[in-house]
C-alpha cells in the first residue's frame, strides 16, 4: 500500500511501521524525515514531481512511502469489560469521512471501530492521509456481517445507539454510560432497516438551519463526544 504526506510518514516511521520503500520528490529537504529514513535504513529512491503526482492522488508533500497492507483488528479486541465506546460505520462510502471518525476516534480513545467488508469503504491510502497517522494508533474491525457483529456485542452487553432523524430522542438526552456501540450510517441513506432494528435506541441531532443533514463525520464527533462527556464525567 503506498501512504503519502509528511504526518502520515512521520506516524509510520517513529512507530516502527513497516516501510519497504520511500519515494521522495527531487530536492524534499525534509531533515528529521530524512535523518529517520537513514536511520531506519529504508531504501530512498528521488523522483520527479510529475512521476511522484502521479502515484498519489492527493497532496503528497513530496513523500511516499510503500508500506504493508493495514492489518485490521479481530472484534474480540475491542470488547472491553467496563465504560467502553465501540464506533460501528454502517456502509460508510467516502474515505476523508472515514479518516476523519477515524481521527476524532482516535483523538477521543474509543476503544475500536468496525466497518462492514462489503460495499463500504476499506482503510486505504486516502483515509491514512485525512487520518493524519491516527490510523495507526485506534484498532480497526472489518467484519463479514454487521447484524451478526452486534448480535456479539449485544451478549457482551452493549447497548447500541442509531442515528436517524425519525423516530428518535434528542442525542443529549440519552445515557451513554456503561458500554456502547454507536452506529453511524452511510451518507445518502443513513442506517439499513436491518441495523435499525438491531439499536436500542435512536438518537437525532437537532437540526435549525434550511439544510437537514449533517456530514457522517460531524455526525459521529457529536455522539462520540456527548458519549466521552457522560463517561467521563
Amino acid at each position: 500500500m503506498l501512504v503519502y504526506g509528511k504526518n502520515v510518514a512521520l506516524s509510520f516511521l517513529e512507530e516502527n511501521k513497516k516501510v519497504k520503500k520511500a519515494i521522495l520528490q527531487d530536492g524534499f529537504a525534509d531533515e528529521k524525515l530524512l535523518s529517520l529514513l537513514q536511520k531506519k535504513k529504508i531504501s530512498t529512491e528521488y523522483v520527479d514531481k510529475f512521476k511522484i503526482s502521479e502515484l498519489a492522488s492527493g497532496n503528497h508533500q513530496g513523500i511516499i512511502l510503500d508500506v504493508e497492507d493495514f492489518r485490521y483488528s479481530d472484534l474480540d479486541d475491542i470488547i472491553e469489560d467496563d465504560n467502553s465506546i465501540i464506533v460501528l460505520l454502517d456502509h460508510l462510502e467516502d474515505p476523508h469521512n472515514l479518516g476523519a471518525i477515524i481521527r476524532t476516534c482516535e483523538a477521543a480513545g474509543i476503544s475500536g471501530i468496525v466497518i462492514p467488508k462489503d460495499r463500504s469503504v476499506s482503510v486505504n491510502s486516502t483515509v491514512m492521509k485525512t487520518s493524519v497517522g491516527a490510523v495507526n494508533n485506534i484498532p480497526i474491525c472489518m467484519v463479514t456481517n454487521l447484524k451478526q457483529a452486534l448480535d456479539k456485542l449485544k451478549k457482551e452487553c452493549y447497548w447500541i445507539i442509531g442515528t436517524d432523524m425519525t423516530d428518535s430522542v434528542d442525542y443529549k438526552e440519552l445515557d451513554y454510560r456503561g458500554k456502547v456501540v454507536l452506529v453511524i450510517g452511510n451518507e445518502g441513506n443513513g442506517i439499513s432497516k436491518l441495523i435499525r432494528k438491531e439499536c436500542d435506541f435512536i438518537a437525532r441531532i437537532p437540526m435549525y438551519g434550511k439544510v437537514n443533514s449533517l456530514n457522517a463525520s460531524v455526525a459521529a464527533a457529536l455522539m462520540i463526544y456527548e458519549a466521552v462527556r457522560q463517561q467521563k464525567g
